[in-house]
């Protein structure tokens, strides 16, 4: 099919013609690579065009620290048994008792 120069010009069924001619095509240029991989010993996955990764990338090493416990860093002033290691979002408690005795977040440090 001829290249046009304006897609805005063309008629609904030239556009829909086109698309699926597009369509054809990538999907034979999908199925060539397969193939190809196939024959160098690789495994295509399910989802080969789109899909998002899900955890590190492959040759790339997770933290060893990554899931690690941690010593509590700042204790509660009202409830000892409420502690946080100082990772993450700041907790709720300790939220509350800054605004309330207007107290900064290193009066909470455990000495």
């Amino acid at each position: 099919m001829a290249r046009p120069r304006n897609l805005a010009k063309l008629s609904l069924d030239a556009l829909i013609n086109l698309r699926d001619s597009v369509t054809e095509a990538i999907s034979e240029q999908a199925e060539s690579l397969r193939a190809q991989l196939a024959r160098l010993g690789g495994r295509p996955s399910g989802n080969v065009a789109g899909g998002r990764r899900r955890g590190p990338k492959p040759g790339t090493r997770r933290s060893k620290l990554k899931g690690r416990k941690v010593p509590a860093k700042y204790r509660s002033k009202k409830d000892p048994r409420l502690t946080w290691a100082g990772r993450g979002a700041t907790p709720r408690w300790m939220r509350d008792e800054m605004k309330v005795r207007k107290l900064k977040k290193e009066a909470f440090l455990i000495k």
